[in-house]
């Protein structure tokens, strides 16, 4: 889908590599198409080792050769890389931007000419081509330039699109999410030590079970709560667990948690000098 067309990624972080990686083994593009930029020549050296992809350490460079720019650059330094990239940009190029908290109408504030602009929120599964994109863009986005964003994000994992207004809530939820989902493996693991089990195949079991359990949800298309009461049988282990997390007030707390790390990502889009991660 992407034959002649080069992808200038700006910044070489993990979300770069991941993009990287999946793009060439999907095979969504080659890596004479791809070009990558960072501040430290060691990242670059390995990309280029690796990849065998071009790579600069100029924006503007890689910038003038993009059909596609992809902005994977903190939020509070994104300002200053597309007032040096704007006058070199080519006039057709799409530009997709993963900077949590940056909206669209900012991206295009810094530019000369009326640009095609997608808004993306990944996740670090990515890396693993597991993640969860969430996509926004303007009503007159030509439908060719949606159909390459998802291509792009769907050789890293799988897309959603939603409205720009509710992008801080993806945030919230799969940004940053997978910490969550990290505690819980760690909780769950430790509470398997405490049972007598070796760390080691407790991290498995419990790290394994939350892997099966998401795939039966995406896969059986049925609602989590079903699933969760087929394993719970009347008066067995499973039931006396739900209750104790219900003392805990567990599922509130999820929710408390997206919904504060919502409030922090609308924040940080107010506050672009404020250090960023989702």
């Amino acid at each position: 889908m992407l034959v002649d067309k080069t992808i200038a990624l700006i910044g070489s972080g993990n979300m770069t590599e991941a993009l990287v990686d999946g793009l060439l083994k999907a095979r969504v593009a080659r890596a004479d198409q791809l070009y990558s930029t960072d501040i430290l020549p060691e990242r670059l050296s390995y990309l280029k080792g690796r990849y065998h992809i071009q790579v600069s350490g100029d924006n503007a460079e890689a910038a003038k050769k993009g059909d596609i720019i992809i902005l994977s650059v903190e939020p509070q330094v994104l300002d200053d890389v597309l007032r040096h990239i704007s006058p070199v940009l080519q006039h057709e190029c799409l530009i997709i931007s993963v900077a949590a908290g940056y909206p669209i109408s900012r991206v295009a504030s810094h530019l000369t000419r009326k640009s095609r602009i997608v808004r993306v929120m990944p996740n670090t599964p990515s890396s693993a081509q597991a993640g969860i994109a969430a996509l926004a863009y303007n009503n007159d986005l030509p439908e060719a330039d949606v159909q390459v964003t998802r291509a792009i994000f769907e050789s890293v994992g799988k897309v959603v699109v939603v409205e720009e207004r509710l992008m801080d809530a993806v945030t919230g939820l799969s940004g940053s999410g997978p910490a969550y989902i990290y505690l819980m493996i760690e909780a769950l693991t430790d509470g398997g030590v405490k049972m007598g089990l070796a760390r080691h195949v407790a991290e498995l079991l419990a790290a394994q079970t939350l892997f099966g359990a998401a795939r039966m949800v995406i896969d059986s298309d049925e609602h989590p709560a079903r699933l969760k009461d087929r394993v719970a049988s009347p008066g067995g282990t499973t039931i006396a667990g739900l209750y104790k997390l219900e003392e805990g007030r567990f599922r509130a707390a999820l929710i408390a948690a997206v919904e504060a790390a919502t409030a922090r990502s609308r924040e940080l889009g107010i506050q672009p000098s404020t250090r960023s991660g989702t």
